[in-house]
């Protein structure tokens, strides 16, 4: 072969080679190819937190306190010698006096027809059923009785008798006395629980009732508040939400009632 033949066939060959390495490289990718990144797609903002107000709860009307009935007479034999057996369980000490029912069939706080010949007796704050033992101060007569309807609501006394009641402890005749309370008996606690409200008056005009029942209403939102009249008079009674004691302590030692005063008691 010549020289020029020569020459021409390494040409070819070297061709064939070049072509052959890219090829390969096509097919196999290069180490020195820079390979091209996908940018992450972008996440969507996170939704806006818009603050909804809570819907208006409707008002939830007073719960009605259930009847505790008392037995015939007010106090049993039963009564009388658990008191003999035990000691009191709380002493309190103020003026009591007696009271009657301004019309014909009334019905207690305990839900029960009021009855002037029954050894029972009114109480703003001890439990509804309460068994107590009176004993007047001036006189040393003394007898026992049960709680059964709410009062008295006049200031610097503690309890409202029946006349039967009265007459036991030497309080008809004179009207007031200062008396002893013992309590022996409650159904419930005296000192947790409970549902309470604030009884506000006594008003001597209806308008007056009602003007501080809309303040009321402006300033409890959530309490139930009535007026009604009473004997020759007007009263406003606030519960507040849940019958709840503190917010009737609460309430009754800040409301100023123009007339009357505010007196916290208990319903149960």
């Amino acid at each position: 072969m010549s020289a020029a033949g020569a020459y021409w066939k390494g040409i070819a060959r070297w061709l064939c080679a070049a072509g052959l390495t890219a090829a390969m490289l096509g097919a196999n990718g290069c180490g020195h190819r820079q390979q091209v990144q996908t940018p992450p797609q972008a996440l969507p903002p996170p939704p806006q937190q818009v603050y909804v107000p809570p819907e208006t709860q409707p008002s939830v009307p007073a719960m009605r306190i259930p009847p505790t009935p008392a037995p015939s007479g007010g106090v049993t034999a039963e009564d009388l010698d658990y008191i003999a057996t035990h000691r009191p369980i709380l002493t309190q000490e103020g003026y009591a006096t007696w009271y009657t029912a301004p019309y014909k069939g009334r019905r207690s706080a305990n839900g029960q027809v009021f009855d002037d010949f029954a050894m029972t007796a009114a109480h703003r704050t001890l439990p509804m059923g309460a068994v107590i033992q009176v004993t007047n101060l001036e006189t040393g007569q003394s007898a026992a009785m049960r709680i059964t309807d709410r009062g008295p609501f006049v200031e610097d006394r503690i309890l409202d008798m029946t006349i039967a009641s009265a007459k036991a402890t030497g309080v008809y005749r004179a009207g007031l006395a200062r008396v002893r309370i013992d309590v022996y008996e409650t159904p419930k606690s005296i000192n947790t629980g409970g549902r309470w409200c604030v009884q506000i008056g006594a008003f001597h005009s209806e308008s007056a009732a009602l003007k501080l029942k809309e303040e009321l209403l402006r300033r409890y939102a959530d309490a139930n508040v009535i007026e009604f009249p009473g004997e020759k008079s007007y009263w406003v009674r606030i519960r507040p939400e849940g019958d709840d004691r503190r917010t009737a302590e609460y309430i009754a030692q800040h409301v100023q009632p123009s007339e009357g005063e505010a007196y916290l008691t208990r319903l149960d």
